[in-house]
């Protein structure tokens, strides 16, 4: 196999290893081989060489809005959390795909730039918010977004605009093609530091009284329905608290999944089934899911 050609060039690929090590919920199968590419040429020859090799791909981030099956992912999975990077240059913040984007806001804010504020408690990673166009406290990433860098499945180097990137309601075009996000270069606005971070941690204050953070968990589970707020409608339907497995609808904050121990990810995954029955009998609506879910089942 090519893959382990790359072991000569000091790119370590590792076999079977199990990514509830990785993912929030702490939960899901194995991967059949995983990587950790340190830079951007690492990460083109390994997926050069899962080309050449014709094995499936996988790229993640931080894994905190992922469900993975049980049965774990086939081919080479990339996570790219030691591609994190961040650099600020006038009002512009630039950061690798693996860099966190809570860090991200961070730096902002240390050099006085406004703007992501809303992602001081988003534990996802830069990628991985452009991706989901993720959101919190009525900010979302595509609101910040100057442009998006990105590695396609052949290996080849593109930037898309703000524009370009088509950001909706959890949505970018990054889902609907194979590229793999690099980085993206955020344009803020110049404000005062002190009251920057005295938003941002007044978000974190609001963000730990609200949600189950004392539980391992994949955020917010499901999309909110035009209209209506997902939380009050579990509780109506009688589900808030209701556990399978390990997994429990958090007495908390109804609109998380949490992990009260022991959970595998097919106790998420049928809780999550059973709550979309529920209320599309007792609503009429069909929840969408936010979270990720990908992998196969248990064989």
């Amino acid at each position: 196999m090519k893959l382990f050609d790359l072991a000569k060039e000091g790119i370590e690929i590792k076999q079977q290893v199990p990514l509830s090590k990785y993912t929030f919920t702490k939960t899901g199968g194995p991967a059949e081989y995983l990587a950790f590419p340190q830079n951007q040429t690492e990460l083109q020859k390994l997926v050069g060489a899962a080309n050449a090799d014709q094995i499936p791909l996988t790229v993640i981030g931080n894994a905190s809005n992922l469900i993975i099956r049980d049965g774990g992912i086939d081919g080479l999975v990339i996570i790219l959390t030691k591609m994190d990077k961040i650099t600020v240059e006038d009002q512009t913040v630039t950061a690798q795909a693996g860099a966190r984007i809570i860090d991200t806001a961070f730096m902002a804010a240390n050099h006085g730039l406004s703007g992501m504020e809303f992602a001081a408690g988003i534990p996802g990673s830069v990628g991985g918010a452009v991706f989901m166009n993720a959101g919190a406290y009525g900010g979302e990433t595509c609101e910040a977004v100057a442009s998006v860098t990105v590695m396609s499945a052949k290996g080849e180097f593109k930037t898309y605009t703000n524009e370009e990137m088509a950001f909706s309601y959890r949505h970018s075009l990054v889902q609907e093609t194979d590229d793999i996000v690099l980085s993206a270069t955020f344009e803020l606005k110049k404000g005062q530091k002190s009251e920057i971070l005295a938003q941002m941690n007044y978000l974190n204050a609001l963000r730990q009284y609200k949600q189950p953070l004392e539980y391992p968990s994949c955020g917010s589970v499901f999309k909110r329905p035009a209209g209506h707020f997902v939380g009050p409608m579990i509780i109506k339907a009688g589900l808030q608290g209701k556990q399978i497995g390990g997994a429990q609808d958090s007495t908390k904050h109804a609109g998380f999944i949490v992990n009260k121990g022991g959970a595998t990810a097919t106790d998420y995954l049928d809780l999550i089934h059973l709550i979309q029955e529920k209320i599309k009998e007792e609503f009429g609506l069909d929840l969408e899911t936010e979270v990720r879910i990908i992998g196969k089942p248990n064989d």
